[in-house]
């Protein structure tokens, strides 16, 4: 018999991946694909579910026959915000609607006319109003645009739970995925939101399970036991939550900073609405208060203007160190510089100005900036509570001068980085283990490493 393994499907945008983990979590196989993207009856891109579906179940297969595995378990983590509609027969009814797709703004203004006002429904659903990335409205323009496809669906599954389902025929609902800015949950009342009774819509959303649900299934011959899947997100703060035993908060950095913290106490506030903060589920159900900055997004559209202004190469910025002196210098007088193309910032100049002479000098100036809005942002995440650990994955947590500036602003936290490249395929395998992580599965797992604080000036 083969050495016994957990496979993963780690399934983003952009990359399809397929994990095999051994008993100690360490990966032993992988493989990645990716598709073109097809376009919905509006003519609007979106993922080839089709083939995906087919990509998956063909996968399982030629592994599953391979000796030298033994498949004990799978799960599932993927993307949110995303939904797979069936019929009695199990009939896919829709495309798998991409979740930028724009509504019209009629459709959303009718919602919160009947169930707002906006920043109360806000607050009570953890979700701010973001069109389709919000699923209760994605199933409310269906049900109200697109009534005949509406009256069809037995099921509305999330995507991490549509693929659950294609091995295991049970469709479930799973708190990762409802929690996900979705509009649907009430957090006050911990169940549903009332809006989602009235419209009817709860008659589409199966069972909820918590997201370490097993399900056995005879699978070709061979029993093997399926979670529910579980959402990206909260996937890959798992393995934080599984391992550290003090409260913390997570940043996941890319081209949205997400900070995290799963120790919230009590409702959002009306205040951490206007900061745009909201909630995400742990897998029992319990809230995760979540802040969002659209770091890396602004990030790469300033750098490519430094870039061009100072004639430098493109990756030139990459090469950059955090110099203790320039910081020192631009502190001293500190004025904001940066007009921001894709994000809210306080105090911020009608136009970019650039008195420097040199790209090093530009560029801390605008990290500067950005780090005191990631700062705020990490604020809104922790509220009134005293938490003093702090750690930074993702793109930028091997940006020096990033991460010089956070231990300089934060500096009453210990503030650590890790390098969690398997992040959510790795939860994903952990949350169906039921496994208490050792204490030092990040320092052997993760590239834990301690940043000490600047002195101050």
């Amino acid at each position: 018999m083969g050495e016994k393994v957990t496979a993963i499907f780690d399934i983003g945008r952009t990359n399809k991946k397929f994990f095999l983990f051994d008993k100690d979590f360490k990966e032993v196989y992988r493989e990645y694909d990716r598709f073109e993207e097809i376009e919905d009856e509006d003519g609007y891109p979106t993922e080839d579910l089709a083939k995906l579906e087919n990509w998956a179940k063909t996968t399982f297969d030629r592994i599953m026959a391979m000796p030298e595995y033994d498949i004990q378990a799978v799960n599932f983590s993927c993307y949110g915000a995303s939904l797979v509609h069936f019929d009695e027969e199990g009939n896919v009814l829709t495309p798998l609607y991409n979740y930028m797709k724009p509504l019209n703004q009629e459709i959303i203004d009718s919602f919160y006319e009947k169930y707002g006002p906006i920043d109360e429904f806000s607050r009570v659903s953890g979700s701010l109003n973001m069109g389709m990335l919000n699923t209760g409205m994605h199933l409310y323009w269906l049900k109200t645009q697109r009534p005949a496809i509406f009256s069809k669906i037995k099921y509305s599954l999330h995507l991490p739970q549509y693929l659950s389902y294609l091995f295991t025929g049970i469709p479930v609902s799973e708190y990762t995925s409802i929690g996900c800015h979705t509009n649907l949950w009430d957090f006050e009342r911990n169940r549903y939101h009332q809006w989602v009774i009235e419209e009817g819509v709860d008659k589409v959303l199966p069972t909820i399970v918590p997201s370490n649900h097993l399900i056995d299934i005879d699978y070709k011959g061979k029993k093997i036991a399926f979670g529910p899947g579980i959402h990206d997100s909260s996937s890959a703060l798992l393995p934080y939550v599984s391992s550290i035993s003090e409260p913390f908060l997570l940043v996941s950095t890319g081209t949205w900073s997400i900070s995290i913290n799963p120790f919230t106490e009590g409702a959002l506030s009306l205040e951490d609405i206007k900061r745009e903060s909201l909630y995400n589920m742990r897998i029992d159900g319990s809230p995760v208060k979540v802040a969002r900055l659209f770091l890396g997004n602004e990030y790469k559209l300033q750098v490519k203007e430094l870039t061009d202004y100072f004639k430098v190469h493109k990756d030139y910025h990459r090469t950059v160190k955090f110099d203790e002196d320039t910081f020192f210098e631009i502190n001293k007088d500190f004025e904001p510089m940066f007009k921001w193309k894709s994000i809210q910032g306080n105090n911020q100049p009608e136009t970019t100005q650039i008195p420097y002479d040199k790209f090093e000098h530009a560029y801390h100036q605008l990290m500067l900036e950005l780090v005191l809005l990631q700062v705020e942002s990490i604020n809104s995440a922790i509220g009134d509570q005293k938490i003093e650990e702090l750690y930074i994955d993702g793109g930028f947590s091997d940006n020096d001068v990033y991460i010089k500036l956070l231990s300089y602003y934060l500096r009453s936290m210990k503030l650590r980085t890790t390098d969690a490249s398997l992040g959510s395929a790795l939860g994903a395998a952990i949350v169906i283990s039921q496994t208490k992580l050792d204490p030092e599965f990040l320092a052997q797992n993760y590239g834990l490493k301690d940043q000490n604080p600047l002195k101050t000036a």
